[in-house]
């Protein structure tokens, strides 16, 4: 997998955060033997953890500093959650599955991940009572870049979230100035809905 974050031009600081991450607890037991391997994985409840090289990539967009508070929109697992607490001083998580926002609460505590804060999503994304946020990453794919997303954010913060129809996407990154939102055009992707106001109906 390190040969795979490299070539995918992944940053040396969340390279080094991605493998201080042990994956294989963060997949099921019977894919443990997978989950050092540059691919999705399903994780149960019809969702996926992403191939490591696209959350690096991810990742790197958000342009993270130690000091930052980032919101992670759909925690699966708890993978990508615990990546990011290694680079900035707090993460917010959200989940709408209950068995998986349960069950990451549990392992990223079991693991020691302190800074990271698991909360059930409600109908409306992202998670607005500790808003605003450095830095806003989704891990399912919208319609449309949500508004509501974009507002969560401070002045000068990045949000990175997957944008197209239900079968195939492309990542956008979205910098909020004082006068609106730049955006920018990045790699086609294919993730799982993302569920809301402002985004997919269930």
């Amino acid at each position: 997998m390190l040969k795979k974050l490299r070539q995918a031009q992944v940053s040396e600081r969340v390279i080094d955060a991605m493998m201080e991450v042990p994956r294989e607890r963060f997949v099921p037991p019977g894919l443990g033997s997978y989950a050092w391997l540059d691919e999705s994985l399903p994780i149960g409840n019809g969702q996926t953890i992403s191939q490591p090289s696209l959350v690096g990539r991810m990742i790197d967009q958000l342009r993270s500093e130690p000091d930052h508070r980032v919101l992670d929109v759909g925690t699966g697992s708890g993978y990508q959650a615990a990546i990011l607490s290694l680079l900035v001083a707090e993460v917010v998580s959200v989940e709408r599955v209950q068995a998986l926002c349960i069950a990451a609460k549990e392992r990223l505590d079991e693991l020691g991940y302190r800074n990271i804060s698991v909360f059930d999503a409600g109908d409306e994304l992202g998670y607005p009572e500790l808003a605003p946020y450095d830095g806003i990453i989704v891990g399912a794919a919208a319609p449309e870049v949500p508004d509501s997303l974009v507002h969560q954010l401070k002045v000068g913060g990045r949000l990175v979230v997957p944008v197209g129809s239900r079968e195939e996407q492309q990542v956008i990154l979205v910098e909020r100035t004082r006068f609106g939102a730049r955006e920018e055009l990045h790699e086609p992707v294919r993730f799982v809905p993302l569920i809301g106001e402002g985004a997919w109906k269930e």
